[in-house]
């Protein structure tokens, strides 16, 4: 046994650690701040444009976010569909590339001084991406042989 006793749960799967939840939270950015901007409602409106100024990239946050919002509500699936949870990790791999992709050109092709907040938001995309490819208890979390 690769783990201790206590890092598994009643039915036998592995517990995802926190790292995966704050990478899911991290991709569902947008989402998070839609719902944030819609539970204030005076200043919701205003919470939306200082973040997102341009509708086109705030509509590409929501797309964006889909797999995570996805990937949360498979984690209650594990052992239903391990097939479609194995291979969501790389849904969300792949989602967290074409997102640092994205967020690449725009710092590349922006004129201006890229803010800090952009910077990090870029830094925190592909720490997490290195903890989905080689953190290996979230990896083991994906792995059918080691949720039984």
């Amino acid at each position: 046994m690769k783990y201790s006793p206590d890092d598994y749960d009643t039915k036998g799967q592995l517990r995802l650690p926190l790292s995966f939840w704050a990478i899911l939270l991290l991709q569902a950015r947008t989402w998070v701040l839609f719902v944030a901007a819609g539970a204030s409602r005076q200043q919701g409106e205003s919470l939306l444009e200082l973040f997102y100024p341009d509708n086109h990239v705030f509509w590409l946050g929501l797309a964006s976010g889909v797999p995570a919002a996805l990937g949360l509500l498979l984690t209650g699936y594990r052992q239903r569909l391990p097939r479609l949870w194995q291979a969501w990790r790389w849904v969300l791999v792949l989602t967290l590339v074409l997102t640092l992709g994205v967020q690449l050109v725009a710092l590349w092709q922006d004129d201006d001084a890229a803010s800090s907040l952009v910077l990090m938001v870029t830094l925190l995309d592909g720490l997490a991406i290195l903890a989905l490819l080689g953190y290996r208890r979230l990896s083991d979390c994906f792995d059918p042989a080691e949720n039984h």
